[in-house]
Protein backbone atom coordinates (compact mmCIF):
# COMPACT_ATOMS: atom_id res chain seq x y z
CA UNK A 1 0.00 0.00 0.00
CA UNK A 2 1.59 3.35 -1.17
CA UNK A 3 1.49 6.14 0.43
CA UNK A 4 0.24 9.48 -0.96
CA UNK A 5 2.85 12.50 -1.40
CA UNK A 6 1.44 15.40 -0.29
CA UNK A 7 1.55 18.45 -2.58
CA UNK A 8 3.30 20.91 -0.37
CA UNK A 9 6.36 18.38 -0.78
CA UNK A 10 6.92 19.36 -4.61
CA UNK A 11 10.22 21.56 -5.26
CA UNK A 12 11.07 23.11 -8.78
CA UNK A 13 15.24 22.69 -8.64
CA UNK A 14 15.35 26.84 -8.18
CA UNK A 15 13.02 26.71 -5.06
CA UNK A 16 15.14 24.20 -3.37
CA UNK A 17 18.32 25.99 -3.68
CA UNK A 18 16.84 29.01 -2.52
CA UNK A 19 16.26 26.73 0.83
CA UNK A 20 19.50 25.53 1.02
CA UNK A 21 20.94 28.89 0.37
CA UNK A 22 19.07 30.37 3.66
CA UNK A 23 19.46 27.38 5.61
CA UNK A 24 23.09 27.46 5.18
CA UNK A 25 23.24 31.63 5.60
CA UNK A 26 21.22 31.10 9.19
CA UNK A 27 23.20 28.00 10.19
CA UNK A 28 26.60 29.34 8.88
CA UNK A 29 26.22 33.52 9.63
CA UNK A 30 23.34 34.18 11.07
CA UNK A 31 23.34 31.70 13.99
CA UNK A 32 26.92 32.63 15.09
CA UNK A 33 26.45 36.08 14.94
CA UNK A 34 23.74 35.91 17.40
CA UNK A 35 25.44 33.40 19.70
CA UNK A 36 28.30 35.67 20.05
CA UNK A 37 25.69 38.45 20.69
CA UNK A 38 23.99 36.59 23.49
CA UNK A 39 27.58 35.40 25.34
CA UNK A 40 28.23 39.44 25.09
CA UNK A 41 25.01 40.29 26.62
CA UNK A 42 25.02 37.96 29.26
CA UNK A 43 28.66 38.36 30.78
CA UNK A 44 26.97 41.90 31.50
CA UNK A 45 25.40 41.02 34.14
CA UNK A 46 21.35 41.15 34.68
CA UNK A 47 19.79 39.75 32.35
CA UNK A 48 16.34 40.03 33.17
CA UNK A 49 16.95 43.91 32.35
CA UNK A 50 19.32 43.32 29.53
CA UNK A 51 17.91 43.92 25.93
CA UNK A 52 20.27 42.84 23.59
CA UNK A 53 20.59 38.98 25.79
CA UNK A 54 16.29 39.27 25.67
CA UNK A 55 16.01 40.27 21.82
CA UNK A 56 19.27 37.86 20.98
CA UNK A 57 17.56 34.72 22.94
CA UNK A 58 14.12 35.73 20.84
CA UNK A 59 16.03 35.77 17.81
CA UNK A 60 17.65 32.52 18.39
CA UNK A 61 14.76 30.51 19.08
CA UNK A 62 13.40 31.79 15.89
CA UNK A 63 16.43 30.62 14.07
CA UNK A 64 16.65 27.42 14.75
CA UNK A 65 12.40 27.48 14.48
CA UNK A 66 13.36 28.22 10.47
CA UNK A 67 16.57 25.91 10.84
CA UNK A 68 14.14 22.70 11.74
CA UNK A 69 11.24 23.84 9.22
CA UNK A 70 14.06 24.40 6.37
CA UNK A 71 16.11 21.29 7.46
CA UNK A 72 12.26 18.61 7.49
CA UNK A 73 11.21 20.27 4.13
CA UNK A 74 13.99 19.70 2.39
CA UNK A 75 14.66 16.37 3.50
CA UNK A 76 10.73 15.30 2.48
CA UNK A 77 11.06 17.44 -0.99
CA UNK A 78 10.31 16.03 -4.27
CA UNK A 79 12.81 17.90 -6.12
CA UNK A 80 10.34 18.00 -9.48
CA UNK A 81 12.48 19.56 -12.90
CA UNK A 82 10.07 21.29 -15.20
CA UNK A 83 12.39 21.28 -17.89
CA UNK A 84 12.40 17.50 -18.04
CA UNK A 85 8.39 17.79 -18.12
CA UNK A 86 8.12 15.63 -21.69
CA UNK A 87 4.18 15.30 -22.22
CA UNK A 88 4.39 19.46 -22.72
CA UNK A 89 0.86 20.16 -24.09
CA UNK A 90 -0.50 19.65 -20.47
CA UNK A 91 -0.37 21.38 -17.29
CA UNK A 92 1.65 19.87 -14.86
CA UNK A 93 3.79 21.04 -11.98
CA UNK A 94 6.17 24.40 -13.31
CA UNK A 95 4.23 25.09 -16.62
CA UNK A 96 4.30 28.55 -17.02
CA UNK A 97 -0.05 28.82 -18.15
CA UNK A 98 -1.42 32.00 -20.39
CA UNK A 99 -5.28 32.18 -19.94
CA UNK A 100 -8.14 34.28 -20.46
CA UNK A 101 -11.35 34.70 -18.18
CA UNK A 102 -15.17 35.76 -18.85
CA UNK A 103 -14.17 39.56 -19.32
CA UNK A 104 -11.40 38.67 -21.39
CA UNK A 105 -8.83 39.24 -19.03
CA UNK A 106 -5.28 37.50 -19.75
CA UNK A 107 -3.27 36.21 -16.80
CA UNK A 108 -0.15 34.11 -16.87
CA UNK A 109 0.89 32.50 -14.01
CA UNK A 110 3.52 29.75 -13.28
CA UNK A 111 2.57 26.25 -10.86
CA UNK A 112 5.62 25.90 -8.16
CA UNK A 113 5.59 24.64 -4.86
CA UNK A 114 4.07 25.74 -1.59
CA UNK A 115 6.78 27.28 -0.14
CA UNK A 116 8.44 28.66 -3.15
CA UNK A 117 5.93 30.64 -5.01
CA UNK A 118 5.38 34.29 -5.36
CA UNK A 119 1.92 35.70 -6.52
CA UNK A 120 4.19 39.05 -7.24
CA UNK A 121 6.25 37.69 -9.78
CA UNK A 122 3.02 35.19 -11.27
CA UNK A 123 3.95 32.35 -9.28
CA UNK A 124 1.37 30.28 -7.87
CA UNK A 125 1.45 27.08 -5.16
CA UNK A 126 0.50 23.89 -7.02
CA UNK A 127 -2.11 23.40 -4.08
CA UNK A 128 -4.02 27.26 -5.12
CA UNK A 129 -7.56 27.30 -6.72
CA UNK A 130 -6.07 28.44 -9.82
CA UNK A 131 -3.56 25.95 -10.27
CA UNK A 132 -6.03 22.91 -9.24
CA UNK A 133 -8.12 24.29 -12.23
CA UNK A 134 -5.49 24.54 -14.40
CA UNK A 135 -3.66 21.07 -13.87
CA UNK A 136 -4.35 18.26 -16.57
CA UNK A 137 -5.67 20.44 -19.41
CA UNK A 138 -4.14 21.37 -22.39
CA UNK A 139 -4.37 24.68 -24.92
CA UNK A 140 -8.23 25.35 -25.91
CA UNK A 141 -9.39 23.66 -22.91
CA UNK A 142 -12.68 25.44 -20.80
CA UNK A 143 -12.56 25.09 -17.28
CA UNK A 144 -14.25 26.42 -14.33
CA UNK A 145 -12.09 28.39 -11.64
CA UNK A 146 -13.96 28.77 -8.43
CA UNK A 147 -13.09 32.06 -6.68
CA UNK A 148 -14.32 33.79 -3.94
CA UNK A 149 -16.60 36.18 -6.48
CA UNK A 150 -17.80 32.90 -7.47
CA UNK A 151 -17.25 30.67 -10.59
CA UNK A 152 -15.39 32.05 -13.48
CA UNK A 153 -14.97 30.40 -16.59
CA UNK A 154 -11.58 30.26 -18.22
CA UNK A 155 -9.72 29.11 -21.47
CA UNK A 156 -6.45 27.94 -21.53
CA UNK A 157 -4.34 29.89 -24.46
CA UNK A 158 -1.04 28.86 -24.43
CA UNK A 159 1.18 26.67 -22.28
CA UNK A 160 5.39 26.36 -22.02
CA UNK A 161 7.52 24.87 -19.72
CA UNK A 162 11.24 26.04 -19.06
CA UNK A 163 14.02 24.11 -21.25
Amino acid sequence: MSEKTPLSYYLSPRGAEVMRAELKELAQKERPRIVEIVSWAASNGDRSENADYQYGKRRLREIDRRLRFLTKRLENAIIVDPASQSMRDQVFFGATVTYVDEEDQEYTVTILGVDESDFARGEVSLISPVARALMRTRVGDEVILHTPKGPVEIEILKIVYPD
